[in-house]
C-alpha cells in the first residue's frame, strides 16, 4: 500500500509541465499577441505621429482661414491682395525692376 501524502513523480511532473506550458503561452500572448506589449508600443508610436500631423494640419487650416478672411468681401487686406496678384499673375508695378 502507498502511504498517505505521497504522490507519484509522474503526476507531479505532468502538473509542473502543464503549468509551465500555460505560463509560457500567456506570457507569449502578453508580449507578442494582438493586444500585447509590442502592439501597444506600435500603436502609441502611431498615435504620436498622428497627433503631430493633426497639429500641423490645424496650423495650416488656421493660416488658410486667416488668408481667406483677409481676402473676403467684408475685410480686404490690400497688402495681401497685392502679394497674391504678384505671385499668381506675375504682375509688377511700373516703377519696379525685375532681376532674374
Amino acid at each position: 500500500m502507498r502511504e498517505l501524502g505521497k504522490t507519484s513523480g509522474l503526476g507531479g511532473s505532468v502538473y509542473v509541465v502543464v503549468v509551465f506550458a500555460l505560463g509560457m503561452y500567456f506570457t507569449f500572448g502578453a508580449v507578442q499577441g494582438d493586444y500585447g506589449l509590442f502592439q501597444r508600443i506600435q500603436i502609441d508610436a502611431e498615435a504620436d505621429t498622428l497627433r503631430q500631423e493633426l497639429s500641423r494640419l490645424q496650423a495650416d487650416l488656421a493660416e488658410i482661414s486667416n488668408k481667406t478672411k483677409r481676402l473676403s468681401d467684408d475685410y480686404l487686406d490690400l497688402d495681401l491682395l497685392d502679394e497674391q496678384a504678384r505671385d499668381v499673375l506675375g504682375m509688377i508695378r511700373a516703377d519696379e525692376i525685375v532681376i532674374q
